[in-house]
């Protein structure tokens, strides 16, 4: 028995099929360009359609397919809150995809549970009962296993970190994306490496050679490596948001390990070792002493590993 894991993301779409061991077999990557709403849909069932007629020629079958998207599914309704694909502030995916593959098993949950989810599969959570994913990546969000389940909160929503409050005064500039994403997040590096930009009118180094607006989060990480003065500032800063957001996750939860994932780290896996110093300096004394900080065992696949491996459990959980 063959499962497809998927990956939707903010502009692309993932996907790979697995043997039961957790091999893969076959991945494929398509943009999404400017699709939105149902295009997006149909560009989902328009591949697990390839895959399957792919593995029918093979003599074999796909018994499960599980997606991860960027935001917010509903258990109840089964419709998916994804802010980044337009179109889909309440999009009935799960209703779609059984509709299309009555004979599949179909799972869907959130990019950042089935991050975490990938890690206890295939990567570096394996065999822990109690992990954090922190996954920084656009932006931020939090797969939590808590006793071996991953939390998901009343309104299937806990793990929605970026909106943490680790500054004060509130400021209105967090209300669409949060105080920690705001500042620490992919978009969150860009946009405050701007910001500063702005107000050091004398500044002459490596980012001012860029276009404000066209300056990304590889830009700053590529200054970094320089000691470009600005760039130095941005990284910082977020060494510390990061820092202290580990040490509320492990304050909150004792976990065995926290996951560093996601995009950012990429780059950031050489600030491993500071982030841990900083949180260190904000977390429950025997906890910090107790948990193992690490970078994602599974990289950019984490995702689709935790869809496909929620898909294999919806299989065995029926049998």
């Amino acid at each position: 028995m063959l499962v497809l894991g998927i990956d939707l993301g903010g502009t692309k779409l993932a996907l790979a099929l697995f043997d039961s061991g957790g091999s893969i077999l076959k991945k494929e990557s398509v943009a999404l360009g400017s699709r939105s709403g149902k295009e997006v849909g149909k560009l989902i069932t328009e591949k697990v359609s390839e895959f399957r007629k792919h593995v029918s020629l093979q003599g074999d079958m796909i018994g499960a397919t599980g997606i991860s998207v960027p935001g917010i599914f509903h258990i109840g309704s089964g419709k998916v809150w994804a802010p980044n694909i337009p179109g889909w502030e309440d999009y009935p995916l799960m209703d779609e995809m059984k509709k299309t593959f009555p004979d599949i098993h179909v799972t869907i949950d959130s990019d950042r549970a089935c991050c975490m989810s990938g890690e206890v599969w295939k990567g570096n959570a394996e065999n822990c009962q109690n992990a954090v994913f922190l996954a920084v990546g656009t932006g931020i969000g939090a797969g939590i296993l808590v006793n071996g389940e991953i939390l998901r909160g009343s309104h299937d929503i806990a793990g929605a970190i970026g909106w943490m409050a680790l500054n004060r005064p509130f400021e209105h500039k967090y209300i669409n994306c949060g105080c920690f994403e705001y500042y620490a997040s992919g978009e969150g590096i860009a946009r405050v490496a701007r910001e500063i930009l702005e107000r050091e009118i004398d500044y002459t180094g490596e980012l001012r050679n860029i276009n404000p607006e066209e300056i990304s989060s590889y830009d700053v990480f590529s200054a970094y490596q320089y000691q470009d003065p600005v760039a130095v500032q941005v990284i910082s800063l977020c060494v510390d948001y990061w820092g202290m957001a580990v040490a509320n996750l492990v304050s909150l939860f004792n976990p065995e390990k926290i996951i560093l994932g996601g995009g950012i780290f990429g780059p950031a896996i050489q600030l491993i070792p500071a982030i841990r110093e900083e949180a260190f300096k904000w977390a429950q004394p025997v906890s910090i002493n107790q948990v193992t900080i690490q970078q994602s065992g599974l990289g950019g696949e984490a995702a689709v590993y935790g869809a496909a491996y929620l898909a294999l459990k919806s299989i065995l959980k029926d049998r």
